[in-house]
């Protein structure tokens, strides 16, 4: 039997050796061909309908991480060396720059080299590494919004007993659950997509490593992937978006009733810098959202570009804006630009 066998092999080869093209395509339609060899990095291919126009976005892109670094730290520096910004809110607003901070540096650096110096390969273990900050860092940059929105909710319904509320003591312990809870649901996005078998090319339509992107590339079912993602994203975000729409109707509602003169005006000047930060949060990812579900609409280069923004726009507004409008902050930054 395996006589006849071998024979029969040795008669297909003979047939085939005239044929080198039928030879190539059946090499790699053979399942231990490179395409089914571990992948060791992925290229990333930013805007590939728009590659001619890289150089000229870079330049934007370039001045707004600028903005977003040098605004930041300053912010830090600020509320660090000023004894009266040491205070709960200004640390929550701290841990927002830190975050802030972290997420340029995970994304925008490696999107500039890809567009000045074409360095599009990015390895295995540093494009799931970056995929884990974005989805932790995105979730806790929101869930810190939260925190903040209670913090003005105390502040206004229940002036007397924010000393006693709102303490350092509160806030060390929320910055541990701002961390714990989004690593703790992120981390399995990430792991998630590295056990998977990559054998559809390691080419990214994507300037970063989003999950989506990502997981396209595999031979594997992803439903689960995609679901896991989708369900812990929501409810993240979604949660912290409802929680923050209930304190700032409480703040609403109690601001109404006062009838002093002034006093709505003031209590609504505490907040107003804290709303507009969730006003750009919120409508930059809303943005995000809508145009990756009308995908087949508009051209694959928009999500890609309002996905960039999104770590971009609101790290370079968050501390302009709390600086603009918050008495302390400015002049706290006036007292650092004198030393």
């Amino acid at each position: 039997m395996m006589i006849v066998i071998l024979k029969t092999l040795l008669e297909q080869i003979k047939g085939l050796s005239g044929n080198p093209k039928l030879i190539w395509k059946l090499y790699m339609a053979s399942p231990s061909n490179d395409s089914t060899a571990p992948v060791s990095e992925f290229l990333l291919i930013c805007f590939p309908s728009f590659q001619n126009w890289q150089h000229w976005l870079s330049l934007p892109l370039s001045l707004l991480f600028l903005l977003a670094m040098g605004a930041n730290t300053i912010l830090l520096i600020t509320i660090r060396l000023e004894a009266s910004l040491h205070q709960p809110l200004y640390y929550l607003l701290s841990l927002l720059s830190l975050l802030d901070i972290v997420l340029c540096l995970t994304v925008i650096p490696k999107v500039l080299a890809i567009f000045w110096f074409d360095l599009r390969s990015i390895s295995f273990p540093a494009c799931f590494l970056q995929m884990f900050i974005m989805n932790s860092f995105l979730t806790m940059e929101s869930c810190t919004f939260m925190v903040m929105a209670y913090d003005r909710y105390v502040a206004i319904c229940h002036p007397l007993r924010y000393p006693s509320i709102i303490t350092d003591k509160f806030v060390a312990r929320a910055v541990v659950f701002v961390i714990a809870r989004n690593v703790f649901v992120s981390l399995p996005v990430p792991m998630l997509s590295a056990r998977l078998r990559y054998c559809a090319g390691n080419i990214i339509k994507n300037c970063i490593c989003t999950n989506l992107s990502v997981s396209k590339l595999s031979c594997d079912d992803i439903t689960f992937n995609q679901l896991y993602q989708f369900v812990a994203g929501w409810t993240l975000l979604g949660s912290d978006l409802i929680l923050i729409f209930i304190s700032y109707s409480f703040i609403l509602k109690v601001v109404l009733r006062i009838k002093a003169e002034g006093a709505v005006a003031k209590a609504l000047s505490t907040c107003g810098s804290h709303f507009i930060l969730i006003l750009f949060f919120s409508t930059v990812l809303l943005v995000l959202v809508i145009t990756n579900l009308a995908r087949r609409r508009i051209p694959p280069d928009v999500p890609i570009l309002l996905n960039i923004l999104h770590h971009l726009i609101p790290p370079a507004l968050n501390p302009i804006v709390y600086g603009v409008r918050t008495k302390e902050i400015k002049q706290g930054i006036q007292n650092l630009l004198r030393r």
